[in-house]
């Protein structure tokens, strides 16, 4: 088990800001946690941090690429396999959004794939990657999916915490990641206890 040192929250988002602000060019960032842990808001506190310094960064919600609905509900709404397997498309989210910024030269990014509501493309418009970009990818299960991220931070909630905190409607997805969390083999960047964002703690080596 890792040791952990306790940080306020504005402290843990200047930590990740500095380690983006360290790396010179466009930086593609994962802020991979459950519903629960409220990745995106973190994200977007991150982004909002480097604006203000100057550096150019948007907020990318994994929620917004999902696969279509005939592949998400097809073994029910409920499945906690298919949430973790079947639920988003990983595979735009590299094609569409990290790969390209991974290129040199002019470089362009989607915001967003799909409409929950509708199940339908939502046509956005790509946008630029200037050079300096960092864009923050916020959502579960991103790591060990092997995804080409340049900086990973993890927020890890116990399961009970996670239970209790995840929505009614969203309990099945309680299983899936954690199913996913005992078998992920890609060690994060940052590695942060998020039972209480209020007061985070973030891994150290001993």
């Amino acid at each position: 088990m890792p040791s952990y040192a306790p940080l306020t929250p504005d402290a843990l988002v200047s930590m990740v800001a500095d380690r983006c602000l360290a790396r010179a060019g466009r930086t593609r960032v994962a802020v991979d946690g459950a519903e629960a842990a409220a990745p995106a808001d973190l994200a977007g506190r991150i982004a909002a941090r480097l604006r203000s310094t100057g550096r150019p960064a948007e907020v990318v919600e994994l929620k917004d690429f999902l696969l279509p609905a005939s592949q998400r509900l097809e073994f029910g709404r409920e499945d906690p396999d298919s949430y973790r397997e079947r639920w988003f498309d990983f595979a735009a989210l590299a094609r569409e959004v990290l790969d390209p910024l991974a290129a040199p030269g002019a470089a362009q990014w989607l915001p967003r794939l799909r409409d929950p509501e509708t199940d339908r493309s939502v046509r956005a418009q790509r946008q630029p990657a200037p050079g300096g970009l960092v864009l923050l990818v916020a959502g579960p299960m991103l790591l060990g999916r092997w995804l080409d991220f340049d900086l990973s931070v993890a927020l890890r909630v116990d399961e009970r915490v996670l239970r209790e905190r995840t929505p009614a409607g969203l309990a099945f997805t309680v299983d899936g990641v954690l199913e996913h969390d005992r078998e992920n083999r890609e060690e994060p960047d940052i590695l942060v206890r998020y039972n209480h964002p209020e007061r985070p703690a973030v891994a150290v080596t001993v």
